[in-house]
C-alpha cells in the first residue's frame, strides 16, 4: 500500500509540474506574439518617419537649387544650407536610422546563388563584419592572385621547357572562377547594404567569371608548336602578375585614405576600394598609369587571342569568345578610370570656386 501511495504522489506531482510547463509555454508564446506585434507596430512608425525626413531632405535640396537658380536666394547662404542638409543625410543614413531606409534590389545573382534571402542587414555592426569580410577576402587573394600566375611562369621556364600542362592551368582557372563568384556575391551583398561601389566593377566580375567558367573547357596542348599555341596563356599570366602587385598596392594606400575620408565625413562607412577603377587624390594619379598599362595589355592579350583564332593557329570558339571579353573588359575599365580621374577633377575645381566665393 505504501508504495502503491508513493507512486500516485510522484505521478500526481510529474502530472501536475508537466501541466505547469505547458501553461508557461502557453503564456510564454503569447507575451512574445504580443511584444512581436507591438515591435512591428513600432518599427513601421519609426520606418515612415524616417522616409518622410529622407523624402523632406531631397525636397529641400531641390527647392534650394531652384531658388539659387531664379536668384532668390543667396549662393554662401544656399552653400550652408546644403551643408546642413548633407549633415542631415549624414546621421540618417549612417546611424541606425539607415536600417529603415529602402535597400536597394538584390538582384538576380544573388537571387540565383542563395535563393529568397534577405541579406540586408538592420544592425550596424553587422554591416560593417560584412564589409571587412569583404576587404579580408580582398587581402588574402590579392597575394594569391600575384603567387599562382608568378608560380606557373616559373615553372613554365624551369621546369616544364616552355610549354605549360593542362591540369595546372584549369586549376589556376578554377581558382580564378570562385574568386570573381566570390567577390561579385559579396560586392552585391554590399550594394544592398549601402556601399558605393559602381556598377561596372560587379559586371566586370560577372565578364571575368563567364571568362574563367570557359577556359576551363579550353584544350592546352603540349607539342612541337606549344610556344606559338600557348602565347595567349602566357601572355595572360603575365597581366595576372601584373595586375596582383596593381591590387596589393591599392588594398595597401587606398584603404588608409578612405578610412581618412571616413572619419572626415566624406565617405561613407560602408564604401570600399573599387578595384581597379578605385583611387583617391594623389594616390590615383600615382595608380593611374599603372591601369591605364593594365587596361591596354588586357587589350592586347584580347586581340592576340582573336587574331591566333582567326588565322587558325589555335581553333575553338573559347579562344574568340575570351578575347571578347578580354577587350571588352580592358574598355569598360578604361572609361571607368577616365570618369573617375574627371569626376575628381570635376569635384576639385567646385571646391576651388566655392573657396573663392567665401573670401
Amino acid at each position: 500500500m505504501g508504495d502503491f501511495a508513493v507512486g500516485n504522489t510522484l505521478e500526481t506531482a510529474v502530472t501536475g509540474e508537466v501541466s505547469r510547463v505547458v501553461d508557461c509555454a502557453k503564456e510564454l508564446q503569447d507575451s512574445a506574439a504580443c511584444w512581436i506585434s507591438k515591435t512591428s507596430r513600432e518599427e513601421e512608425a519609426l520606418r515612415q518617419r524616417v522616409l518622410s525626413l529622407d523624402s523632406n531632405i531631397r525636397r529641400l535640396r531641390l527647392s534650394i537649387a531652384f531658388s539659387v537658380e531664379n536668384g532668390h536666394l543667396d549662393t554662401k547662404e544656399a552653400k550652408k544650407l546644403e551643408e546642413n542638409l548633407y549633415r542631415a543625410s549624414y546621421i540618417l543614413s549612417e546611424g541606425d536610422a539607415a536600417a529603415f531606409l529602402p535597400s536597394k534590389s538584390h538582384g538576380r545573382f544573388v537571387s540565383m546563388l542563395l535563393g529568397p534571402i534577405d541579406v540586408h542587414a538592420t544592425r550596424k555592426d553587422v554591416k560593417l563584419k560584412v564589409k571587412e569580410e569583404y576587404n579580408s577576402f580582398r587581402d588574402r587573394t590579392a597575394f594569391l592572385f600575384l603567387f599562382f600566375p608568378s608560380l606557373l611562369l616559373v615553372l613554365r621556364s624551369w621546369v616544364w621547357g616552355g610549354c605549360l600542362p593542362a591540369l595546372p592551368v584549369q586549376l589556376y582557372q578554377a581558382w580564378l572562377l570562385f574568386l570573381y563568384t566570390g567577390l561579385a556575391l559579396r560586392e552585391n551583398i554590399l550594394r544592398v547594404n549601402g556601399s558605393d561601389i559602381r556598377p561596372w566593377w560587379i559586371y566586370h566580375h560577372y565578364f571575368a567569371m563567364a571568362m574563367a567558367l570557359i577556359s576551363l573547357t579550353w584544350e592546352i596542348e603540349r607539342g612541337p608548336d606549344c610556344l606559338k599555341k600557348q602565347r595567349g596563356v602566357q601572355l595572360f599570366l603575365q597581366w595576372a602578375v601584373m595586375q596582383g602587385v596593381a591590387m596589393i598596392l591599392q588594398n595597401r594606400y587606398q584603404r588608409q585614405r578612405l578610412y581618412t575620408r571616413i572619419a572626415l565625413g566624406k565617405a561613407r562607412r560602408m564604401d570600399v576600394v573599387w578595384g581597379e577603377t578605385a583611387g583617391v587624390e594623389g594616390q590615383l594619379w600615382l595608380l593611374a598609369p599603372i591601369l591605364f598599362l593594365l587596361q591596354g595589355f588586357e587589350a592586347y592579350v584580347g586581340m592576340l587571342l582573336l587574331k591566333t583564332a582567326l588565322v587558325n593557329v589555335v581553333s575553338g570558339w573559347q579562344v574568340t569568345t575570351c578575347g571578347i571579353l578580354l577587350i571588352i573588359m580592358a574598355v569598360g575599365n578604361f572609361a571607368n578610370t577616365v570618369q573617375t580621374l574627371m569626376a575628381k577633377s570635376r569635384f576639385k575645381a567646385k571646391m576651388k570656386k566655392n573657396k573663392n566665393n567665401l573670401k
